[in-house]
């Protein structure tokens, strides 16, 4: 039987119930402070800028992204 693509870029599965399920997880990333206003901007992300927010934490670079926009 032919491999997906999920499994030719090394993804694998879990079965849960008689269903495949692929094993997905966020990269890691590190923690960092993030100051009142990086808080903020990041409201503002999740709330208007939808996009970017799943961009950045997909990614891994939130953090670094909200703790060094405001230094």
């Amino acid at each position: 039987m032919a491999k997906s693509l999920f499994e030719q870029l090394g993804g694998t599965y879990h079965e849960e119930s008689g269903y495949f399920i692929p094993d997905l997880r966020l990269p890691v990333e590190e923690e960092q402070l993030i100051g009142i206003w990086g808080q903020r901007h990041l409201d503002y992300l999740k709330q208007y800028r939808r996009v970017a927010y799943t961009n950045f934490l997909t990614s891994g670079k939130l953090n670094t992204y909200l703790a060094l926009l405001f230094l």
